[in-house]
């Protein structure tokens, strides 16, 4: 028992400092990749409700592609493909010099991809939720195209893909394990780490566990009291 306490104590003889960094990675990459997902999945929305065939085409395309590729590949093409296709670019300009793709940008960028052709999935239910007569009695009291999406149709989409949205959140917090194979100190790295000098696998496997729960349990409090806070405002009309 003392050992196992040794081993989760803080301080050089432990590996909490380690893992609680760990948690701070993980936690920061879910918070930078959420609001890049997000604004990039209500767009991509806006596209497969868009008028225009060839924007409908492309946001389709889009999303065909981001939902299909499993997620680990998608992580390799951005982290690999992104820094070949720069070394490419420098080189068309005569420099010759090792460039690396920050694994944490790569990280975001991924995953954002993949969150974001999900959340638009979530967004268009969301828009065609929405009565036609909201578009028809904003307009015929004068407001403007953006008038209307800002004080009638947003506050009904958020209500509406709130539920959808959490889900997405959980799934995201849970796919940022994926990025321990480029290298970032991630939960699960920091975790894996421990477990190999260590060789006590369950204690620290079992550790990760908890906490990716823990984080999944804070965020299920965090999204009911929005809910209830958003539920609060007003009815869907």
């Amino acid at each position: 028992m003392d050992g196992i306490l040794t081993l989760l104590s803080f301080g050089p003889d432990g590996w909490s400092d380690e893992i609680a960094r760990g948690v701070l990675v993980t936690v920061s990459l879910a918070l930078a990749t959420l609001p890049f997902g997000l604004a990039a999945g209500f767009v991509i929305a806006l596209g497969k409700i868009s008028e225009e065939p060839s924007l409908r085409l492309a946001a389709n395309i889009y999303t065909t592609i981001f939902r299909g590729l499993p997620e680990l590949l998608t992580l390799f093409l951005v982290f690999y493909g992104a820094q070949i296709a720069v070394q490419q670019i420098v080189r068309l300009f005569g420099v010759s010099a090792g460039i690396e793709i920050n694994a944490f940008v790569a990280g975001m960028v991924a995953l954002g991809a993949v969150f974001s052709a999900y959340a638009s999935e979530v967004f268009v239910s969301a828009f065609r939720a929405i009565p036609a007569g909201q578009y028809e009695g904003a307009y015929a009291v004068g407001l403007s195209r953006w008038q209307t999406m800002r004080l009638v149709i947003l506050p009904q989409l958020v209500r509406l893909a709130l539920p959808g949205l959490s889900n997405l959140w959980l799934i995201l917090l849970k796919e940022t394990s994926l990025v321990s194979v480029i290298g970032l100190a991630d939960i699960l790295r920091q975790t894996g780490v421990a477990a190999r000098v260590s060789k006590e696998a369950f204690l620290f496997f079992g550790l990760a566990c908890l906490l990716y729960l823990g984080l999944a349990v804070l965020s299920s409090f965090a999204f009911s009291a929005i809910e209830r806070r958003v539920s609060a405002s007003g009815p869907t009309r």
